[in-house]
């Protein structure tokens, strides 16, 4: 036991907060499901007051509500909400749910609403109390502590505008409660603002369209809020580095500061050269070893050395790998007694062809060095010396200067090491980007120029938009019925992790994926060259759902058949409805497949989908 007191019953919290005077409310849950539980539970408690005038108030409003928004009837929280005026308001109900109670707190009809910690950011609620239940809270990875700027988002909905002269923030006892926690996070400033600004297909496009070259493109890259610490480490490093060049360069002796980094160099080389040199065989062989024990190749271990092993990670001193019986095996990297030349891939076919070849003698062991053939030059080593020395010849005073500088000197060669870094760590998804693009065909590496097809692309403001373009370049999309189109869209447009039921794909729309599936793989193969990690998998339950609702399924059939929550349908189908117009704005380079596009929208976009 933590020593925490349990939670309070809903309707005993409500019940609480009316003896104090706390009413109307925001009581913030963790989860959808137990802000719904809760709505339910006070509506069920029949000690809870009744206002006779609100309810008559609530009724009205709902009738005249409904009449534009019909599917409100249908909810599984209606009879609640007139009659107790309590409500639940989340992500998983319709968006004309969440306005009509957003007009109802407003009016001040409602006691009070359960609610999850998104809403604070959303929505204007005037509420006299605000309750926080938790600690913490549940996103899309699962739960994490309620951050500070979610806190104050909340507690800022305490009070309502020429109504309270303060509002009430409460916190209710429960398991997960850390009032400490709470207090720190009241105290704490704003959490640091997080820039959106992402390296994607589209903005690299448009903005070299614009401007016309990479180096304007990195100079407004590095402008962006998302790298200002990034760009205010490189300003720094360069103050330093103009303080030790001119520390440097004020020397007295005429010694510039290219003869200075010129000897540093020189020196820098010459220890590099001797610590190449080993001075036992043991040495040189462990050198040997972490230079070839790679994965993919055949390795021997033991004294008898006779068992075959393939490498497949290599972890420091520890290789972990597969014995030709199947039999994993780690291996300390000293015990290694040969190493085969050849390397194949991790897959079981190419495992088995690599035993097999080196059993039958067609995969030869690698030759060790000998400790002969690692000694470098006698001329090398002479010719570094002598220029080393040349730096003598401006006499002791200067020679001196030299060895005690040649640390800074170093420190200078670092700094602009780092500065080089940094600034490529802020250009590089940037640049990766291009040459997949270019490598696809959308914009000339070279020239830096975007190409016609890499112009309308540009337009194309869709989730995935290289693999939407690939497909409709090689015609996926070409004379597809209103019904695919939607479904093919659809599972671009959902969260690869949501799932949208267990409903059968139609057999033309699982045509068209495997087809589609053709271009994803081509795509990531391209990106996976260049660095880029592959986009997420397609949906195909998100497929399937749009597929049927495009087919003219009603609503309440596709929410039973899905069990998905009406707001997240609502989500998906708005979201590929907004794809398909995106499309369809592409009338002059691509008519044929806007015009289906537009149609496919507007199928998609009617009521309650809005």
């Amino acid at each position: 036991m933590n020593g925490r007191p349990p939670e309070i019953p809903p309707h005993k919290l409500i019940s609480a907060l009316r003896g104090y005077n706390l009413l109307p409310a925001i009581v913030f849950l963790p989860t959808r499901r137990k802000c719904d539980e809760a709505a339910s539970e006070v509506a069920a408690d029949k000690t809870q007051r009744t206002d006779n005038e609100k309810f008559q108030l609530r009724k009205d409003l709902f009738e005249s509500y409904a009449a534009d928004f019909p599917e409100v009837r249908s909810h599984k929280h209606a009879r609640i909400l007139v009659n107790s005026g309590i409500a639940s308001h989340h992500a998983g109900h319709i968006p004309s749910w969440k306005l009509l109670i957003e007009k109802m707190m407003s009016g001040g009809l409602l006691n009070a609403i359960f609610a999850t910690s998104t809403v604070a950011a959303g929505v204007d609620f005037p509420a006299r109390t605000v309750v926080i239940s938790n600690a913490d809270t549940r996103g899309n990875d699962g739960w994490r502590p309620i951050t500070a700027s979610e806190l104050q988002q909340m507690t800022g909905r305490a009070g309502r505008r020429g109504k309270d002269n303060v509002g009430f923030a409460v916190l209710a006892p429960g398991q997960f409660q850390n009032p400490k926690k709470i207090a720190e996070l009241l105290k704490a400033p704003p959490d640091p603002l997080e820039s959106k600004f992402r390296a994607t297909y589209t903005t690299l496009l448009n903005l070299l369209d614009a401007f016309g070259s990479f180096e304007q493109l990195r100079e407004i890259t590095e402008k962006s809020f998302a790298f200002q610490a990034t760009v205010k480490q490189v300003e720094r490093l360069k103050r330093d580095r103009t303080d030790l060049e001119l520390k440097l360069a004020s020397n007295g002796l005429g010694i510039s500061i290219e003869d200075i980094r010129g000897f540093e160099r020189l020196t820098s080389a010459k220890r590099r050269l001797d610590e190449r040199i080993p001075f036992a065989r043991a040495d040189l062989r462990q050198r040997w070893l972490e230079q070839n024990v790679t994965a993919g190749r055949v390795i021997t271990q033991g004294r008898s050395g006779k068992r075959l092993f393939i490498v497949i990670s290599v972890n420091g001193e520890n290789v972990s790998t597969m014995r030709d019986d199947g039999a994993g095996r780690n291996v300390p990297i000293s015990r290694i007694i040969r190493v085969f030349e050849k390397t194949y891939r991790l897959n079981e076919n190419d495992i088995e062809k690599a035993f097999f070849d080196t059993f039958e003698g067609k995969n030869a062991p690698l030759a060790e060095p000998k400790l002969s053939q690692t000694k470098p030059s006698g001329d090398a080593d002479e010719i570094i010396e002598r220029l080393i020395g040349s730096f003598s010849e401006n006499g002791s005073d200067a020679e001196r200067f030299l060895w005690e500088s040649a640390g800074e000197a170093g420190d200078l060669e670092k700094i602009e090491r780092d500065i080089s870094t940094l600034r490529t760590n802020i250009w590089a998804p940037f640049d990766s980007r291009a040459k997949v693009l270019d490598k696809l065909g959308y914009l000339n590496f070279a020239t830096e120029k975007v190409t016609s097809s890499g112009k309308w692309l540009a337009d194309l403001r869709v989730d995935r938009p290289l693999l939407v373009g690939e497909a409709m370049r090689q015609g996926i999309f070409d004379d597809l019925e209103t019904k695919t189109l939607a479904g093919i869209m659809a599972s671009l447009a959902a969260d690869s992790d949501r799932n949208y039921g267990e409903l059968y794909l139609s057999d033309a729309l699982l045509d068209v994926i495997s087809g589609f599936e053709d271009v994803i793989h081509e795509v990531s193969r391209v990106e996976w060259h260049f660095g880029i990690d592959p986009s997420e998998e397609i949906n195909l339950s998100a497929a399937a759902a749009a597929e049927r609702w495009a087919a003219g399924m009603s609503w309440d059939d596709l929410v039973k058949r899905t069990q998905a929550e009406e707001g997240d349908l609502v989500r998906l189908l708005s979201r590929t409805g907004e794809a398909l117009m995106q499309i369809a704005h592409l009338k002059d380079s691509n008519p044929a497949m806007a015009g289906d596009a537009r149609l496919a929208a507007a199928t998609l976009l009617r009521e309650p989908i809005r």
